[in-house]
């Protein structure tokens, strides 16, 4: 487990500047971990006063600003993934693509992908691009199935992508008095039972289970959670 997931947004455009100055105490970390950010959403925040309605911008020239801004943030020279945080309804394809190829021949990123596209979102992107998308990080787990039946994830597995899994705990849902929850729980806890674990690790041993190498994204500010989650590999 040594790649860590974040975005322009995550803690009202803080955490990033937080994970950097933690790597400038250990810079010599970097080199053993992959760090992926994300942009396009545009937050109301206190850091941008100006900003009256929150929106998308996938335009060349807020991508390259958001790229300086995680690098510096990050306390790094290049971003190992780089992903556009949601499908933007006017993105211009061909000058998107267009930047996301530059950075990537910049070497400021290495590889770029996408966040929550449909497969015909991803197919209108990559058309306009030299340089393959690498991933689609999207929404799934036990209670968060719909990629599973609406062609999203057949085209990762078609294109030999490895799709990355966000909330596949659904956010903490899983444990609660959700419907959908209370509904699949006493089958979790009869596999968890058998194999004396917790019905954590089964949810996402049932994602690194599938054929597409799904990749489950674990956020918790406890330690002893990701420690736990590392369980489910087995």
């Amino acid at each position: 487990m040594t790649s860590f997931d974040h975005a322009d947004i995550y803690g009202d455009y803080s955490c990033e500047a937080l994970f950097g100055k933690a790597l400038a105490e250990a810079p010599e970390l970097r080199d053993q971990m992959q760090l992926i950010s994300k942009c396009d959403i545009m937050l109301l925040s206190g850091s941008a006063p100006k900003r009256r309605v929150k929106h998308y911008d996938t335009s060349p020239a807020h991508i390259a600003y958001a790229v300086d801004n995680s690098l510096s943030h990050l306390n790094t020279d290049y971003l190992d993934l780089l992903l556009l945080h949601r499908p933007d309804p006017f993105m211009d394809a061909e000058a998107t693509g267009r930047m996301l190829d530059q950075l990537i021949d910049s070497g400021t990123v290495k590889a770029v992908g996408v966040s929550n596209f449909k497969h015909w979102d991803w197919d209108l992107l990559q058309r306009f691009m030299r340089n393959p998308l690498a991933t689609n990080q999207l929404e799934m787990g036990l209670l968060s199935r719909a990629t599973f039946t609406d062609g999203t994830l057949a085209q990762q597995q078609r294109l030999g992508c490895k799709p990355m899994a966000w909330s596949p705990l659904a956010g903490g849902r899983l444990f609660g008095d959700d419907a959908d929850a209370q509904r699949v729980r006493p089958v979790l806890e009869r596999i968890a039972a058998e194999n004396e674990c917790g019905i954590d690790h089964v949810a996402v041993a049932w994602l690194l289970a599938h054929p597409a190498g799904i990749l489950p994204i674990v956020g918790t500010n406890n330690p002893q959670r990701i420690r736990d989650a590392h369980k489910a590999l087995n």
